[in-house]
């Protein structure tokens, strides 16, 4: 039998707040999608002004993350011509991303989801997402041993 351990909706918007956050203090309009382990979306929110195609983008950056159990810019350098994972953009049926904005979710060393940032740069997508990541390790911190308390 397997324990799995996944993000909860709790945990999913409180990484969404404080990724728009950070897109409010930018000025950037951002879609923000959470996943769980598996790369299942939790949680999304598209902000007003956010762009249209960006939806899919951070879905499929969050599955990435989740899923490869890494940030998707790291596939950027390995996919170009000659790397190591040349080619990989087009696995999944395109899914798998490889520009910044997807960070997996780290737990005491166990992946429980991914986060996933898209209409901005890739710059400005991966800060945003760190961002999310940063707000909920806060409230991890402030809750102990425990999950995020509700209410």
């Amino acid at each position: 039998m397997l324990t799995i351990n996944r993000l909860d909706v709790e945990e999913a918007r409180c990484l969404i707040a404080g990724a728009r956050t950070r897109a409010e203090e930018i000025g950037v309009p951002m879609c923000i999608a959470i996943t769980d382990e598996s790369g299942n979306l939790v949680a999304f929110e598209r902000m007003d002004g956010g762009k249209v195609t960006s939806i899919t983008i951070a879905i499929d950056k969050s599955f990435t993350a989740a899923g490869a159990r890494k940030a998707t810019d790291e596939y950027g350098a390995a996919s170009q011509p000659g790397g190591p994972a040349w080619g990989i953009g087009s696995a999944i049926s395109g899914r798998l991303m490889v520009v910044a904005g997807g960070l997996p979710v780290v737990r005491d060393g166990e992946v429980l989801g991914g986060i996933g940032v898209s209409s901005g740069s890739p710059a400005q997508d991966r800060e945003v997402a760190t961002a999310g990541l940063q707000r909920l390790t806060a409230a991890w911190d402030a809750a102990g041993e425990g999950r995020l308390k509700t209410g």
